[in-house]
């Protein structure tokens, strides 16, 4: 009994001094260094996560500092196999931590296109997936990194678009291969020109907690976390303190898509002390619903969206049809309105003026810009053709086509004033960080 105890307290602390471990990385290291000092710092993160995967090292921090970031060989890229903490912001001798002054980045550029292929600027590995996990199985950390792909997309030299998507580059900038059986914090980022979603993964079981993070210009939607729980309460997101600026539609003709926060079935959240600003669509979209068998499933779901901040959004919360075709819009004024077992939490939601600091702190080019934007769409068709007419005498249907043309569409956001955004109001938003 006592060889027992003593081994089983022996496994204990060995687990404890793993999960305690502290590894560092900076662009001044070295490859061929170890990672367990600041003085040997490794420097490519890459091969940090892979030294966690092969060692199966669970619980670390990785200390990084100020630089950019592009994975293995410069692939433009990251990807997580373990439960680990990824802590940017440090300056090169990790003497002094400032996420906003210490710039920890994932920015690749043009070269990276065909590299990174659809992966995500940090891509979590279905290894931190477990579907037989009845507990969350550890946590995931992702604190004080700079997400970019402004500089991957082509632009014209004045800042207008010339190609919002190509193909290679269709990718999220957090993004998870597999469910995470485990907690998530996202905390003290920034998640900047995004052609697809800024945050998208899928929550087995656990707690994810998105405080305190800048998003602008990504497309799509800001955030999108999903549920693997059949019964809707496995999982739980609290998003928070979280300033989401003009997140962009699917595409340029302006008909879907767009949101700051995309609320998925399956999944209670708690949107609170947050501002969200000139989103293309509605700041919030709770337009997924469960019907049918799984009516009582969607009946236990809880939505609280209160306190937030709101400021030119065509709509601040988009609901399911009322009746007819098109998404009920909900401006802020009218939130205390809703079915309380459908949104139980309301108040302290309030509509920011012109006047507000915050709106003064915006790129206001950027802002006239969006506040002017303009969609023009033009239609041609000709009967007689002569592809028209060989479709005619086949009995196929006739074709026409149509130009969109948009004044402002997914343009590029400058990094450097987006972190520009942090603790501009005390109340709402990203707060400096601590």
């Amino acid at each position: 009994m006592k060889k027992t105890i003593l081994l089983a307290l022996t496994c204990l602390m060995a687990i404890s001094m793993h999960s305690a471990q502290m590894f560092y990385v900076s662009t001044a290291g070295s490859n061929r260094a170890d990672g367990s000092t600041p003085q040997t710092a490794q420097k490519d993160l890459q091969a940090m996560l892979n030294y966690l995967r092969d060692q199966d090292i669970n619980g670390a921090t990785i200390r990084i500092a100020e630089g950019n970031y592009l994975g293995a060989l410069d692939a433009g890229y990251i990807e997580i196999y373990n439960w680990v903490t990824l802590e940017g912001g440090w300056n090169s001798s990790f003497t002094d931590r400032n996420p906003l002054k210490y710039i920890t980045r994932i920015e690749p550029t043009e070269k990276q296109r065909g590299t990174n292929s659809a992966k995500a600027l940090i891509q979590v590995n279905k290894a931190l997936d477990d579907v037989q996990a009845t507990r969350p199985k550890g946590s995931l950390v992702i604190d004080g990194l700079c997400l970019n792909l402004g500089f991957e997309n082509s632009y014209l030299p004045d800042g207008q678009l010339a190609d919002m998507t190509p193909p290679q580059i269709n990718h999220a900038l957090f993004h998870s291969d597999g469910w995470i059986a485990g907690h998530v914090y996202i905390r003290n980022c920034v998640f900047a020109n995004g052609p697809y979603f800024a945050i998208q993964f899928g929550s087995r079981r656990g707690k994810v907690v998105i405080s305190n993070n800048v998003f602008v210009s990504n497309r799509y939607a800001a955030v999108r976390v999903e549920s693997a729980d059949k019964e809707g309460k496995a999982s739980h997101v609290i998003f928070h303190h979280n300033t989401i600026a003009f997140s962009w539609c699917r595409d340029k003709n302006m008909e879907d898509m767009g949101y700051g926060y995309e609320c998925m079935t399956k999944m209670d959240c708690d949107i609170k002390y947050n501002i969200f600003a000139c989103n293309n669509n509605a700041a919030i979209s709770r337009t997924h619903v469960l019907s049918g068998p799984d009516k009582a499933i969607e009946a236990k779901r809880v939505t609280d969206i209160h306190h937030n901040a709101f400021y030119k959004n065509p709509a601040d919360l988009q609901l399911p049809p009322a009746g007819g075709g098109k998404w009920t819009n909900v401006k802020a004024s009218q939130f205390e309105d809703l079915d309380a077992a459908i949104i139980p939490k309301v108040e302290g939601n309030v509509e920011l003026p012109d006047s507000d600091p915050f709106v003064k702190a915006l790129d206001q080019k950027f802002l006239k810009a969006f506040s002017e934007l303009k969609v023009s769409r033009k239609s041609s068709y000709d009967g007689e053709s002569d592809a028209n007419r060989l479709r005619s005498v086949t009995g196929k249907n006739q074709r026409g086509s149509e130009t969109t043309r948009v004044s402002f569409y997914g343009n590029r956001y400058p990094l450097e004033k987006a972190l520009l955004l942090f603790g501009i109001n005390p109340e709402f938003g990203a707060q400096i960080p601590k």
